[in-house]
């Protein structure tokens, strides 16, 4: 069925995790129905599955009385158990593998119910993220141009991707807010402002592709900075949004400039097309570097630069402590952009214009590019790994 995945194909880090759960726990995080546990089902066609949102499967988990015959046993949302990582570290060295142990969680799993055990040596962690221009090129029979279309509609998260249909979106998005606020956020933490926390939100959809004052926030929520620093760290730790932070050699200069955030749910954008794309660019950036760091072990990070000038690259990606990449958007604007000779100009970095409607690519003597958007992410791959 044109649209739907196609038959045999796999999600990107499908075959890494198979590897991995014959040696380690394997930790799979992301946003919340972003594929994980579709994904984590795929792996081995025999598994037990154990909910910890599920009063059945909550007291299977206290009792330990899964089915140890099968290969595989899937531990969902495991980190909303208090001493969650004491009690899988427990499981692990007295019975060891097999079963391979996979757990999935729709946050950060090293932000909630800490303990003072460590599972140090006893796991790999990997971040599932929905689908870009890339994977959905791989896994769907949608042409180029209608991949890129629903993404800048209705984002990458399987179900309304698949759907292709904004109503349909729009529904889902206020049922997917409404789990990760009334459901995650009650559970993982003792916050109950959950309005104020919807209009944080809210306004975060409009400053996209800008700096974030926290100062300026409070304000307007009428809280203290320590508590919108902390909300939006929840944020980012629910997988709704994420962090870009600036760039200086300075690293305490760095820290003092106002960061940028943007949605993993790029239909959550509100602003014109360049800001959507914006968002969709650094969504799949950022999954690129998380693929890159999590199955080949690079060291890779996300930025943005500005000068003392106030003149801007939109993402610098470095590796290691080097830069590595400059990335400028635009939504029609192919005449390229004077910042890339103004910024670090004389290193020797990949400088590459992206913009989302273009006739032609073209490229300078100097080295930079000016490509579309479309090839751009369909071709993104920051590993250097075999």
């Amino acid at each position: 069925m044109r649209g739907a995945f196609m038959v045999g194909i796999s999600r990107y880090l499908e075959q890494t995790l198979r590897q991995e759960l014959a040696h380690k726990i394997v930790l799979l995080t992301g946003p919340r129905q972003c594929g994980k546990t579709t994904l984590a089902r795929r792996i081995m066609p025999n598994y037990d599955y154990l909910n910890y949102d599920l009063a059945e499967h909550r007291l299977q988990l206290l009792e330990k009385s899964w089915d140890r015959r099968r290969p595989m046993v899937i531990f969902d949302e495991l980190h909303k158990m208090s001493d969650w990582k004491r009690w899988l570290k427990g499981v692990y060295d007295v019975e060891g593998i097999p079963p391979a142990l996979l757990v999935t969680g729709s946050a950060r799993l090293s932000a909630f119910r800490k303990t003072g055990d460590s599972l140090a040596g006893r796991y790999f962690e990997f971040r599932l993220h929905p689908l870009d221009m890339r994977e959905a090129t791989e896994v769907t029979e949608l042409s180029s141009r209608e991949i890129f279309d629903r993404l800048m509609s209705v984002g990458g998260f399987p179900e309304p991707f698949l759907k292709g249909s904004q109503s349909y979106y729009n529904r889902w998005k206020r049922s997917h807010v409404d789990v990760i606020l009334s459901e995650d956020l009650l559970t993982l933490t003792a916050i109950r402002d959950i309005q104020s926390i919807e209009t944080l939100i809210e306004m975060l959809r409009s400053r996209v592709g800008g700096g974030v004052s926290v100062n300026s926030l409070a304000q307007d929520l009428q809280k203290s900075p320590a508590t919108i620093q902390k909300w939006l760290k929840l944020l980012e730790d629910l997988y709704v949004i994420f962090r870009v932070g600036p760039y200086h050699r300075n690293v305490a200069r760095a820290i003092l400039k106002e960061p940028k955030y943007y949605f993993y749910d790029n239909g959550m954008v509100q602003g014109d097309q360049g800001v959507k794309l914006e968002n969709l660019v650094a969504c799949g950036l950022l999954k690129e570097i998380h693929r890159a760091v999590d199955v080949c072990g690079e060291e890779l990070s996300l930025h943005y630069i500005r000068n003392k000038d106030n003149q801007e690259i939109d993402f610098m990606v470095m590796r290691g402590h080097d830069p590595e990449w400059l990335i400028e958007v635009k939504w029609r604007d192919s005449v390229l952009s004077s910042n890339f000779r103004k910024i670090l100009a004389e290193s020797e970095l990949q400088r590459v214009q992206v913009v989302g409607e273009l006739r032609q690519s073209k490229s300078y003597p100097t080295g930079e590019r000016v490509q579309p958007a479309m090839a751009f992410l369909t071709h993104l791959d920051f590993s250097k790994a075999p």
